[in-house]
């Protein structure tokens, strides 16, 4: 069966089933309704007719029916009951519909309203079955003198009941139709709403959503128009790294990253980097407002962080490659001088000549001993050098000690890993706010159980206003001291953001201030976790260069 017609069909077996049940009900009550009215007339014409003074004084009559009869009959008829009858105290009638019982015995017991008590009930008489009510007739000194008995035939009563039902039954019938009406108004309501979908479809396209969805590698968080989030998909609980529980049902400014929310709100088509923790994500969302109402919104996050190393590590492997195509032209050059000098016979001038050169060239890593026990961080400085060379910059080690050889165990991987990024980061922080010309100087020192970096370089440095605006994300110092604070474009202002969450998760620090070169300082702390004291001494060594310029 069609979902349409089930809803049809559940809706009209509701309608009926409430209509039949209303009309239960109101046929119940309609039929006490119709009892109680006649009740309560039969009660007063007999309490009305036991008062009367006529009716008392007939009794002391030698023929009290001839003076009874006529006033009972005059009452009967106004009052519209069946019958009004009085007997004395024999229970012998004075007064009755069918004037051949007058003078009889009744035929039901007349003791409780004898008794001086009022009856109510039903009873089958010499006219058939009756609703009545009995009361007694007392004399003026108290004493039951005889009985009055009020009564309609139960038939008289059904007739008048089931004459009234008609219009009832007509307006149940009525609500009926109005109802199964409505029911095939609201399923094809309904049916509009879920795109004319039968069940079956509907649960393939869940089953179909919810497959895609936590199948997706792109994380996706749904908001509705008051924010609260309603779907999250298991990438974006991955990329973010929270709970489920804790995203679900709550509303997103309380939950996520302000610049998630900026994003949501906003709506970014073409997408925006953005840093959730430590990961560098690329956001875009649909926008929370349309026409200047709120609707709902959808945000796409997807991982950046993998992209934006490789981009990196393009960018140094371009820098080395330029770099050592430079080298090759020179290197041709010094074989071409060596060359004439020994064709000319000048052994010894070529021999000067060779020694002046040195065995090393533009990307010889001079400062050795003082990064040897990390050789990433040696090829990372090593293509930064190159880079810094090609700006027409240069980038040294400067005031430096030895790093401890215990930082090549096991346990300072995660602290190797943060260092390259730090201070990747910060060269790269310290290249693009100097212009050719400048210099930038890297110093690594332990004290106690923390290992210290500083970045410094000549360039314009940051105002001190802005010492802590510097590492918050989308702020950039590209461009000098002026230029802190202004929002920047969707690929920068990342580096400094992702630094200050690196140090503060290790435990650490981060800070900048003025530099004795005249620029900015850069200072990373980061904590000696999980390494032995006796292995942190190191002797201090002399300054040293990484690179020529």
């Amino acid at each position: 069966m069609s979902l349409r017609n089930q809803l049809l069909l559940l809706q009209a077996l509701i309608v009926c089933a409430v209509v039949l049940g209303t009309g239960i009900v109101a046929v119940s009550l309609s039929e006490r309704q119709v009892r109680d009215a006649y009740l309560d007339r039969m009660i007063g014409v007999a309490q009305s007719v036991a008062r009367l003074p006529a009716i008392h004084d007939a009794f002391d009559d030698e023929d009290p029916a001839a003076v009874i009869q006529p006033i009972a009959e005059v009452i009967r008829e106004a009052s519209n009951v069946t019958y009004v009858v009085v007997t004395d105290a024999r229970g012998i009638r004075y007064s009755h519909p069918d004037t051949d019982r007058i003078g009889e015995q009744v035929s039901t017991d007349p003791s409780i309203p004898l008794s001086g008590e009022m009856y109510v009930g039903t009873q089958t008489g010499t006219l058939g079955e009756s609703w009545r009510a009995k009361v007694p007739v007392r004399s003026a000194d108290g004493a039951v003198v005889g009985t009055v008995s009020v009564g309609i035939l139960e038939s008289a009563l059904r007739d008048e009941f089931v004459g009234g039902l008609a219009g009832l039954v007509m307006a149940l019938v009525a609500s009926a139709v109005v109802g199964i009406f409505g029911s095939a108004w609201v399923t094809a309501v309904i049916r509009r709403r879920i795109y004319r979908l039968e069940p079956k479809e509907i649960a393939s396209l869940v089953g179909s959503r919810e497959t895609m969805l936590h199948g997706l590698s792109e994380g996706v968080i749904s908001v509705d128009e008051t924010g609260t989030i309603a779907l999250v998909n298991d990438a974006a609980i991955e990329l973010l790294g929270l709970e489920r529980d804790s995203l679900t049902g709550h509303a997103a400014a309380d939950v996520l990253d302000p610049p998630l929310v900026a994003v949501l709100e906003r709506g970014e088509a073409g997408g925006q980097l953005v840093l959730a923790g430590e990961r560098i994500l690329v956001a875009r969302s649909t926008g929370t407002e349309l026409d200047g109402r709120a609707v709902g919104a959808t945000l796409l996050v997807r991982d950046h962080t993998e992209l934006h190393q490789l981009l990196r590590e393009m960018d140094g492997a371009q820098s080395l490659t330029n770099g050592l195509r430079a080298q090759s032209h020179e290197f041709a050059n010094k074989l071409h001088v060596i060359s004439g000098l020994l064709e000319l016979g000048l052994v010894d001038d070529a021999r000067d000549f060779v020694e002046r050169t040195g065995t090393g060239g533009a990307l010889r890593v001079a400062g050795e001993e003082v990064i040897s026990e990390i050789p990433e961080l040696a090829a990372l400085l090593l293509v930064k050098a190159s880079h810094a060379r090609e700006l027409g910059m240069t980038v040294s080690i400067a005031g430096s000690e030895p790093l401890p050889a215990a930082l090549r165990s096991d346990a300072a991987m995660t602290l190797r890993a943060d260092l390259l990024t730090v201070a990747g980061n910060l060269i790269d922080n310290a290249l693009e706010a100097c212009t050719a010309g400048n210099r930038i100087e890297l110093g690594f020192t332990v004290e106690g159980d923390r290992l210290r970096l500083t970045v410094d370089d000549d360039g314009s440095g940051v105002a001190p206003d802005q010492y802590e605006r510097v590492f918050e994300e989308g702020v950039s110092t590209k461009g000098g001291a002026e230029a802190v604070g202004e929002t920047i474009s969707r690929r920068r202002g990342i580096g400094l953001a992702l630094v200050r969450r690196i140090v503060v998760r290790a435990g650490g620090s981060a800070a900048v201030g003025r530099s004795p070169l005249g620029g900015a300082r850069f200072t990373v702390e980061l904590p000696l976790a999980g390494i032995d004291a006796a292995d942190l001494s190191a002797p201090r060594s002399r300054s040293s260069t990484v690179g020529a310029s």
